[in-house]
């Protein structure tokens, strides 16, 4: 099949057409020609503000296959991320039961095969993500986990944790934690501020993330290797880990697309679809968000999709699971919140995540593999629920005006189009 991108602006920083308009034909799943000229096709794709990039790459995901798939199974992930502009994604390891084993690893990447999106299994760093023994993580290696994490679940213990970047270090995986401790965040529900005090909920307090990850940095500065922090919400932490980027420690970090699109004081309250975990903090936080992304100090941005049913939703506030799904609005809810330069942003979701992976560049170029997100950085639209791909419908963001919207994606020769 041979596809025509018509007048599409190319964001690429390692292609020669980087910022230029140009069209760009896809045979076969392999790009033979970009340029000016308008090339015969089956499949033309044109429109108004039409982009191009290589594909996007998510760091953190949660599908529920096996064990919690009527929350969100591997194939609906597939299409919800395909829909959203992710070609690539690296899935928790939370299921039932956790990804800890080398079959869990082939389940992954087989179910994977014949999906429009490369799911990158992340393997649990200790046994069934409790934070005690350390899994099998040369063997987990060796059979495709691309990184190691317990996920949901943050390493509490620093003897595990040193022992993990040292375990880690000669075959130079990838280990990823989310900075919060639990014992400071126990029964809270939203950022400790003014807000919470007001509506009368348990806080959890900014405090809880700012202390691991001083603590997990001085374990790094230890015992050498390399670490990436999950979804940092706090302004102490970004400044933490840009001090140990200026020391030349292996550190980078992601934040959730979504994390300033509202704060403490700007959630509706009560409404369960707000409750993410770490919390939408305060407006000091969102800044200083904002400005470790632009100088660099955070490296990604993640969807942090976190899939939900009804059953875990629809409940009081204090008893409501965490999280919200965001594969399909991650693009849309960055560009509408964060403002950012449209190269910065792009960066934040190709190059910058491909190479904390350590997965290969992808180039926009004559010989390559399409590997390619389509967007129109411009053009608003509304999400809603009869169109969702999720099998959970746990979004904050259902009819809400958002500026930027995925058109589609290209990969392992399957041509994907929103409607």
């Amino acid at each position: 099949m041979k596809v025509l991108l018509q007048a599409a602006t190319i964001y690429n920083l390692n292609s020669e057409y980087h910022l230029q308009q140009q069209n760009i034909l896809i045979e076969q799943g392999i790009i033979t020609y970009i340029g000016p000229e308008a090339k015969e096709a089956d499949k033309t794709v044109a429109a108004n503000g039409l982009c191009v990039s290589a594909g996007w790459v998510d760091l953190q995901a949660f599908s529920g296959e096996p064990g919690l798939e009527h929350k969100e199974d591997l194939e609906s992930l597939a299409l919800a991320a395909a829909a959203g502009g992710f070609t690539e994604v690296l899935l928790l390891p939370n299921t039932e039961p956790v990804v800890q084993t080398k079959g869990a690893i082939n389940y992954i990447k087989s179910k994977s095969h014949a999906l429009p999106v490369t799911l990158l299994p992340a393997a649990a760093i200790t046994v069934n993500a409790e934070g005690k023994d350390l899994t099998e993580m040369i063997d987990l290696h060796q059979s495709g986990a691309v990184a190691f994490t317990d996920g949901t679940s943050p390493l509490q213990g620093a003897d595990v944790l040193l022992k993990a970047l040292q375990y880690m270090q000669p075959f130079n995986a990838l280990l990823l934690n989310r900075p919060e401790h639990k014992r400071l965040t126990e029964n809270g529900q939203m950022h400790e501020g003014e807000a919470s005090t007001r509506l009368g909920m348990k806080g959890i307090p900014a405090l809880a993330e700012e202390v691991t990850v001083v603590r997990d940095l001085q374990l790094l500065r230890y015992a050498g290797g390399k670490m990436h922090f999950s979804l940092i919400s706090t302004a102490a932490a970004v400044e933490a880990i840009r001090k140990a980027k200026a020391e030349g420690l292996q550190v980078t970090c992601d934040v959730a697309s979504y994390q300033v699109a509202f704060t403490d004081e700007t959630i509706e309250p009560f409404d369960t679809n707000y409750k993410v975990t770490p919390p939408f903090r305060s407006e000091a936080d969102a800044v200083a968000i904002k400005e470790g992304l632009l100088d660099g100090t955070i490296d990604a941005m993640v969807s942090a999709h976190m899939p939900q049913d009804v059953e875990a939703k629809k409940l009081e506030f204090d008893l409501a699971e965490f999280g919200i799904i965001n594969l399909e609005t991650a693009f849309a809810v960055a560009n509408t919140s964060m403002q950012l330069p449209l190269e910065t942003l792009i960066e934040k979701l190709t190059t910058n995540p491909r190479r904390i992976l350590g997965l290969p560049e992808a180039t926009l170029k004559v010989g390559e593999a399409a590997k390619l997100t389509l967007f129109a950085p411009e053009q608003v639209w509304v999400p809603a629920v009869e169109q969702s791909k999720s099998k959970s419908h746990n979004s904050p963001f259902f009819g809400r005006e958002l500026k930027g919207k995925v058109l589609g994606t290209i990969h392992k020769g399957q041509l994907v189009l929103n409607d």
